[in-house]
């Protein structure tokens, strides 16, 4: 694995420093928080931990509401991806893969359907649970995309097809960080895997 790219260090607590987010696969220090653009919830703020009703914790758990600023003139479409950046695997296990938003500011409400979604990391285009061992803390990373091209994915892609279909095409990258501790729900399908 290569090391953390230094530009973007500086937003993420070294806990969450895994070399393969996309953030770090497709941005670059010129797109970070270029023209002001930024990502963040009316649910939690930068570092905070996710409230039980986005997890693995309560039943009937929804994905966190997001709101971003507007990004840089020339931005035809924005594309969120949500990474599980204390994962210690060669790849960043997948929670939320979004595209086919609007290129201007906006918002995703508590459990609301994105217009387009991808496969997770269990292969379910849907937001995946948080939900680490008992007492594991995980770092999880809200990245935010704005591409200068509209994108032609099919929904239900993969992560390694949307990474593709990025590259060249960021005018803008924004990141949001947040963390959540396991408390060992003996219900959870996927209780003792990375995630």
């Amino acid at each position: 694995m290569t090391d953390f790219p230094a530009w973007l260090a500086a937003k993420v607590p070294a806990p969450a420093r895994h070399p393969g987010l996309a953030a770090a696969v497709l941005g670059s220090a010129q797109v970070l928080g270029r023209g002001g653009f930024a990502l963040t919830s009316p649910a939690f703020a930068a570092g905070e931990e996710l409230d039980g009703s986005f997890t693995a914790a309560e039943e009937d758990a929804v994905a966190p509401p997001l709101e971003w600023s507007a990004p840089p003139p020339g931005s035809q479409e924005l594309v969120i991806i949500v990474e599980d950046a204390s994962a210690k695997g060669a790849e960043p296990a997948c929670h939320w893969l979004v595209w086919g938003l609007p290129g201007q500011r906006g918002k995703l409400l508590e459990g609301e359907v994105p217009p387009r979604t991808g496969k997770n990391a269990f292969g379910n285009s849907e937001w995946l649970l948080p939900d680490p061992p008992e007492g594991e803390t995980r770092h999880y990373l809200f990245q935010i995309f704005a591409t200068d091209l509209p994108l032609v994915l099919m929904p239900g892609a993969s992560r390694a097809e949307l990474l593709a279909s990025l590259q060249g095409t960021i005018t803008a990258c924004a990141v949001l960080h947040a963390t959540f501790t396991g408390g060992g729900d003996e219900d959870a399908d996927w209780e003792d895997d990375d995630f």
